[in-house]
């Protein structure tokens, strides 16, 4: 039996985020399961280091219960970060390069030294050097933001770009602080890290099993994006987003006119 095309559907992919325009899901007509769509997003994000693209981060996805009920899944999704999604806190996206794109606010940590394969985590003190509020800007490459869970994964879990704010010490607790989503000084979306699978520090045990499953180990220096603490919201032109988490601070960045 032949299986899916990897190679062809991350062309598709990665052609459909080039010209900023939706396809439709793929999954279904190409028998993409989610192992396979692992093997797509790793073929998608190495058209990307082909073209300079260096990788430096881990993002998780679907780490609300209440997203995993409405995608009919009891785990969570990861994906890659490049060093071109990167926008300076503060900094400004050109909308013309996506297609739909949506903000939420994330928790982002500072990864230090990680277990080798096999290798317990330890303590989450030793594998995190800092942490950060964080914007995600996410964008599906499929039409009217709909997909299955394997397109989405195929996706690179709709991953586009994301803002880091500034770093400090790890707090004693991060699984209750409060965090708001602003838009234009307004308050669009309220929520608390403790959306984010009950505490943000379990999606980095997460991170690096499910990563692992896949033969990719999570380095020094890389951003963690831990997911996202509310729903996210469309970005509009000329739009000033702000993320506040309680502790940790603010991370921002404004859509051009």
């Amino acid at each position: 039996m032949i299986g899916p095309d990897i190679a062809g559907i991350a062309e598709k992919l990665g052609g459909a985020a080039d010209n900023a325009t939706a396809i439709g899901q793929l999954a279904a007509e190409t028998g993409l399961d989610v192992d396979a769509a692992y093997a797509v997003q790793t073929a998608l994000v190495q058209r990307r280091l082909e073209r300079g693209e260096r990788l430096v981060g881990l993002k998780m996805g679907l780490t609300s219960k209440a997203k995993m009920a409405q995608m009919g899944v009891d785990e969570v999704i990861w994906g890659r970060l490049t060093d071109l999604m990167r926008v300076p806190d503060g900094g400004t996206v050109d909308l013309g390069a996506f297609i739909h794109p949506r903000v939420e606010p994330e928790v982002a940590f500072l990864l230090d030294r990680l277990p080798e394969p096999g290798e317990p985590l330890g303590s989450f003190a030793d594998a995190v050097r800092a942490v950060a509020p964080a914007i995600e800007l996410i964008d599906s490459r499929y039409a009217n933001f709909a997909f299955s869970l394997p397109d989405v994964i195929a996706d690179n879990t709709s991953a586009a770009a994301f803002v880091v704010g500034a770093w400090s010490p790890v707090p004693d607790g991060l699984d209750n602080l409060g965090v708001l989503l602003e838009i234009d000084g307004r308050v669009a979306q309220v929520g608390s890290t403790a959306a984010i699978l009950g505490d943000p520090r379990r999606a980095l045990d997460e991170g690096i099993r499910l990563a692992g499953r896949h033969g990719v180990r999570l380095r020094e220096g890389w951003v963690f994006l831990a997911g996202a603490a509310t729903a996210a919201v469309p970005l509009r032109p000329g739009a000033h987003v702000r993320a506040v988490v309680e502790k940790l601070g603010t991370a921002s960045l404004r859509a051009a006119a």
